[in-house]
Formats: C-alpha cells, structure tokens, sequence
C-alpha cells in the first residue's frame, strides 16, 4: 500500500475522532443539553439515579435540584464500597471491568473509581491531543513512528467486587492501553510489559520501567511521548545518569502529550524542551475519573470534551455551566461521568478566551496565589 493511500486512510480515522469534538466545541450548550440526557438515561438504570428521580428530568435545572454535588471523600466512598461488596447496580448500569485508582490523595489515600465499558470508550479522548496535533500539521508520518510509552502501570492488582475479583492500576496507564487499541499509534513498551514489572512506586521501580522503555525504544523511531509531565523529566534525568544521552540524542520526537500537573506549557516547557528537543508540547486534562480536555493547537490552554462529559462549576456567587464563565472567571470544577452524577473533583478552573480553560491547581484557597505567582516568574503573565 502506497504512503499516500495510508496517509488518506489515517487521515479518515483522525477526522472521525476529532469531528464529535470540534462540533461539541462550536455549539457548547447544544452538546451539553445531550450529554445530560444521555447520562439521565445511563443514571435512570441505577439505584441512585432512580432515588434522585432521573427519568423524570428534562432540564439543567431540574438536574441541579434532584442531585446533589458530592465529593469522593464526604459521598461517593461509602457508595462506590457498597459496589464492591456486591451493589453493582447502586451506580452502574453495567457490570464493571475494571477499576482505576489514583497515586494517592491528599491524605494519602487512593480513590478507587470503577470502569465500565462504555467509560473505557471515552477514554479514547486521550488521544485526541495527538491526532489534533496531526490533522493540523499534516504529520501522518507521526505513525510511522512509536509513542514512547512512560506511563503507570494499567494492572496493579484485583479487587473483589461481590463474588469475583477484578483488575484494577492506574488511570494513564488504562488510558495508554485502550488508546493505543483505537489509535494507529503503537506504544513502546507496550502496557502489558510494564505491567509485568510490578506496580511498585519506589525509586528502584521505576528505574526499572525507565531502563525498560530505553532498552525497548533505542532503536525505535519515537514520535511521541506521552505520560505524566515529572515521570517525562525524570525520565531523561535516568538517561543521562545511567546512559550519558538524553531523549534529544536519541530521537526526533515530534510532540509530547502530558498530563497530571499544571503549568505544562509554562513552568515544565524550559525543561521539556532542553531534555527533548524541539518538541510541540501538548498538555491532556483528564483525572482518574475521565478524560476532561486536551490542548488543541498552539494555545497554551486545553478545550473541553463537550461531547463526552457535562461540565459545571461552582464559582463564588453560583453553579454555572462550564462555557457560561467569563474569560478570568474560576472556580471549582464539577463533572457529571457515565458512572459519577455532579462530582467536585477538587480542581480550580480558569477560564480564558473561549472555548480554552487552565486547571490551575487543587480547590484551595492559595492556588489562585501560586498560580499568579508561576505565572509571573515564568514571564507567562496569563498569555495563551
């Protein structure tokens, strides 16, 4: 097969992906309104959407008075243990298959989020990044290449869920696995080979993923990067101490896709850039819960996924939609999933020129400080 014939077949997948998005993006208060009625007919088929009345919903604010916004800590803990004690059909529609756990909350311990298929589908938004970064800059080469793959492992061991056991690991690495079976990337190591390593956090465990992703990669065409934006930088810190290289001198990378922490394109770019080379930084908004936006062209800012999540947001003086806030509005961000109704997730919103928001942190009452304080040592001063 021809390269222009692969290129029009990849171009042909790219644009399937991304439509539903960019549509969602034009109209935000048409797509919302679907998402929602959507969701109440995934809620309805639950236990707690039948207590809150969701079948009988047809309107935002109907919505907002039925369910209440909750918390993990202080709502969905108690309920999500009930799931696995056996109550599948408390908050799912569908039987779950598998969980995500987070790296550990404030309090140092990890939530447990349940995943059903239809959640693991959305998942695949993760990529969109990527694929946005290929569209508009014709690089349909990009997949010739590998996706140099840093991220946590997706199996980290088995939970019981009423009379069977079920996998559960980490979000970027659930996400790294069903992206790359939806995506015409292939990445290296695979999340499987990873997964074989333990799902260890010490330092020893991770320099043995790191020396596995350099042993498996060496060789490799690496086009893309992507994982959490500290496991990329220590990434190339282990090179050059164990291999005197760093990712520049051994590969033409053309983007890196990262997520996990604010201030990817400002306060990591210097970093990225000088350990990686000239590489098109792209930062992907997602959480243990579901992937929430992604960056999609040079503004340093990522755009809603409209199309797969509702957006909320409870600012100072009331609950808004997310595309109802002003550019330099925030306020704390609150996510209705397939599985989750009105979660507050923890995460200070900013909002710019539409359709580009920042999370600037986690919902206290410093982060607005720390974010201006970033933004004015980086010489950024709130520019996209």
């Amino acid at each position: 097969m021809t390269t222009a014939s692969n290129n029009s077949q990849a171009a042909s997948m790219v644009q399937s992906l991304l439509q539903p998005w960019h549509d969602a993006v034009e109209a935000p208060a048409k797509a919302q309104e679907e998402v929602l009625h959507r969701l109440l007919k995934m809620y309805a088929q639950t236990e707690y959407g039948a207590q809150h009345g969701a079948a009988r919903i047809d309107t935002v604010d109907d919505y907002r008075r039925a369910f209440p916004v909750g918390t993990y800590d202080e709502h969905y803990r108690p309920l999500i243990q009930r799931v696995m004690a056996g109550e599948i059909a408390l908050l799912l529609n569908e039987d779950p298959v598998g969980w995500a756990i987070t790296r550990g909350t404030t309090k140092g311990e990890s939530k447990f989020i349940p995943m059903t298929q239809t959640d693991l589908m959305m998942r695949i938004s993760a990529g969109r990044a990527m694929m946005n970064y290929v569209a508009r800059h014709n690089r349909y080469d990009l997949f010739e290449g590998v996706n140099l793959n840093l991220n946590f492992p997706s199996v980290v061991g088995k939970v019981p869920v009423g009379d069977r056991e079920i996998e559960y690991g980490y979000s970027s690495g659930i996400y790294t696995k069903f992206v790359s079976a939806f995506t015409a990337i292939h990445s290296v190591p695979s999340q499987e080979e990873i997964d074989a390593l333990g799902g260890g956090k010490t330092i020893r465990d991770w320099e043995a993923r790191f020396e596995l992703a350099y042993e498996k990669c060496k060789g490799e065409n690496v086009t893309l990067v992507g994982g959490v934006a500290p496991t990329a930088l220590r990434f190339a810190r282990y090179l050059k101490r164990a291999h005197r290289v760093y990712p520049r001198d051994l590969w033409k990378t053309q983007i890196v896709t990262l997520g996990s922490v604010p201030g990817i394109n400002t306060r990591y770019e210097p970093a990225l850039t000088a350990l990686y080379g000239p590489v098109a930084i792209r930062e992907i908004y997602g959480a243990t819960e579901g992937m929430f936006g992604q960056q999609r062209d040079e503004k340093r800012a990522w755009v809603p996924n409209y199309d797969l999540f509702f957006f909320e947001v409870q600012t100072r003086s009331s609950t808004k939609m997310l595309h109802e806030l002003r550019p330099g509005e925030m306020g704390s961000l609150v996510v209705s999933t397939s599985i989750l109704p009105r979660y507050r997730i923890g995460d200070l919103i900013l909002a710019f020129k539409p359709p580009y928001f920042r999370c600037i942190g986690r919902d206290q009452w410093w982060t607005p400080l720390r974010y201006a304080w970033n933004e004015f040592t980086t010489l950024n001063l709130g520019r996209l």
